[in-house]
């Protein structure tokens, strides 16, 4: 197939179907995310990012995660995550704790009141979820779609467990 140019005459490296695909999911993503942002912050003031944060902390055994596997688990930078962290604590939602067992390590600990805002945001995400995404498609459908996009996400180089204070 013929590589796709530029107005200004360079290519793309791409042809039609693969460029067509790649914009497609580039704005499917931002759709899906900033439909699913928009619920989150009107109905409770929270936004995308926070909530993410919130759900991972909520996943974990003992509800905290090291800010360095917090980062990597919301895909956010180190200052990013900081300054993320620092809002969730000035509103309640989360702690900072130092790291019984490594004196480097800062634990990110969710708080009873972030998992009260959790438990009360986790029906609109969920709804948000099912009408973009879920629901439009057949389980056959999800099942592909799910294979697929394993293959463009990196396997884990933890075992899947949260929280500790160990190596990262």
């Amino acid at each position: 197939m013929a590589r796709v140019s530029t107005p200004a005459g360079l290519t793309t490296g791409l042809d039609q179907v693969e460029l067509a695909t790649w914009r497609t999911f580039l704005r499917a993503h931002a759709e899906v995310t900033r439909r699913l942002e928009h619920d989150l912050l009107a109905e409770h003031d929270l936004p995308l990012a926070s909530y993410d944060v919130l759900v991972q902390l909520s996943e974990t055994p003992d509800r905290s995660l090291r800010m360095t596997d917090l980062a990597e688990r919301v895909l956010l930078s180190r200052s990013g995550l900081t300054r993320l962290v620092d809002r969730l604590v000035r509103d309640g939602l989360v702690v900072r704790q130092a790291c019984p067992s490594d004196a480097r390590g800062t634990l990110a600990v969710l708080t009873d009141a972030g998992a009260q805002r959790l438990a009360a945001a986790w029906p609109t995400h969920l709804r948000g979820v099912v009408e973009n995404v879920v629901g439009r498609l057949s389980h056959d459908e999800l099942r592909a779609l799910g294979a697929l996009l394993s293959r463009l996400v990196e396997p884990s180089s933890g075992d899947g467990v949260a929280g500790g204070c160990g190596a990262p």
